[in-house]
C-alpha cells in the first residue's frame, strides 16, 4: 500500500466541509491507496483504486474539546487510537472512490456532531383526547356485546 503525504483533488485540497461544525484543513487528512480486491483482471491487478481516508480526531485543530469528546462518545466502535479511517473500494475508479470516501468522512462526523434532541417532557392528555378514547372503548365493548349470543341460548 502507498502512502500518499500530497493532496489529490481539489475537494480535498479545500479542506473537508462539515454541514455541523468546522471546516477540516487537508493538511489533516492522510489518503492512501492499494489494489482493490476480488476480480478485474489486468485492470484490477495493476491498479490502485482502493482508497483509505485517516483523520486523527485526538490531533485534530479543528475541533474544539467539547466536539473531541462528542465524536469519540458517538464514535467510539469505529475509532481506533482516536483515529476515523474509511476504506472505499466500491468504484473501479479511484477517483469515484476518493470522492465516496469524502462524502462517508463528511456523514459520519455531521452525524456524531449533531445536537442531542431535546428532551421530551412527560404530558397527560387532555380531557377531549381521553374522552374519544372511553367513547371508542365504549363502541368496541357494545360491538363485542352485540356478536355474542342472546341470553338463555
Amino acid at each position: 500500500m502507498r502512502v500518499v503525504s500530497f493532496y489529490m483533488m481539489a475537494e480535498s485540497n479545500r479542506g473537508l466541509r462539515l454541514r455541523r461544525g468546522p471546516v477540516i484543513p487537508a493538511r489533516e487528512l492522510r489518503w492512501d491507496f492499494g489494489p482493490a480486491s476480488g476480480p478485474g483482471g489486468q485492470h484490477a491487478n495493476r491498479s490502485n483504486t482502493r482508497v483509505g481516508l485517516t483523520l486523527s480526531i485526538t490531533r485534530s485543530t479543528s475541533f474544539s474539546d467539547d466536539e473531541k469528546r462528542r465524536v469519540e462518545d458517538r464514535l467510539g466502535a469505529r475509532l481506533r487510537s482516536g483515529t476515523l479511517r474509511i476504506v472505499v473500494d466500491d468504484h473501479r475508479s479511484q477517483w469515484r472512490n476518493r470522492q465516496e470516501a469524502l462524502r462517508r468522512m463528511a456523514a459520519l462526523l455531521d452525524s456524531a456532531l449533531a445536537p442531542e434532541p431535546p428532551v421530551r417532557r412527560a404530558t397527560k392528555p387532555g380531557r377531549s383526547a381521553r374522552r374519544r378514547r372511553l367513547d371508542a372503548k365504549r363502541r368496541r365493548s357494545e360491538t363485542k356485546r352485540l356478536r355474542r349470543p342472546p341470553d338463555g341460548y
